[in-house]
């Protein structure tokens, strides 16, 4: 689409406004221009007893709305805006990608981890059941050892000698 730009442009609502748009008073007539009535300003003053600028038909003629809303119109573009809050959204939904990621790698972690107790816990009793076995085995042959040390001095002194023990263990 040729016409088409890149961007999001969001749609502007012009309000119509009724009343005609009257020029701003000129400089050192008795109006208060400023956005912000005064304490001694008849305008405001008038306010408290009933005698408005809306009530009275609008003094001044300046629509202060408008001329506000078209101030702050100009002076705001929502293009940087909608970017940012387009950014904003999609850095949250890559921000709960990543959490959801994490929490299926964790997960995956405390299984793995489960799993690897069970087998360092196998693995344990394994290892002492062996222990075991090896030290009944060492008694039986010490015991056996010295039996035969005590029953035939003469053959184990001559098998000591032709074999003699290592003291490794």
């Amino acid at each position: 689409m040729p016409g088409k730009s890149p961007y999001y442009s969001p749609p502007t609502h012009q309000v119509p406004y009724s009343r005609p748009i009257v020029s701003p008073p000129q400089p050192g007539s008795s109006v208060n221009t400023s956005a912000v009535p005064s304490l001694t300003s008849g305008s405001y003053a008038g306010s408290a007893t009933g005698d408005s600028e809306s009530s009275n038909g609008g003094a001044s003629g300046i629509d202060l709305v408008e001329m506000l809303n078209d101030r702050l119109s100009n002076a705001v573009d929502p293009l940087p805006l909608d970017r940012s809050l387009a950014r904003q959204a999609q850095t949250s939904g890559e921000l709960n990608a990543k959490h959801r990621e994490l929490l299926e790698l964790q997960a995956l972690a405390q299984r793995r981890l489960k799993s690897t107790r069970a087998n360092f816990a196998d693995g344990m009793r394994a290892a002492k059941e062996v222990k075991r076995d090896l030290d009944w085995t060492q008694k039986r042959v010490s015991t056996l050892k010295s039996k035969a040390e005590r029953r035939y001095p003469a053959e184990y002194r001559s098998a000591n000698e032709r074999y003699p023990t290592s003291v490794d263990y």
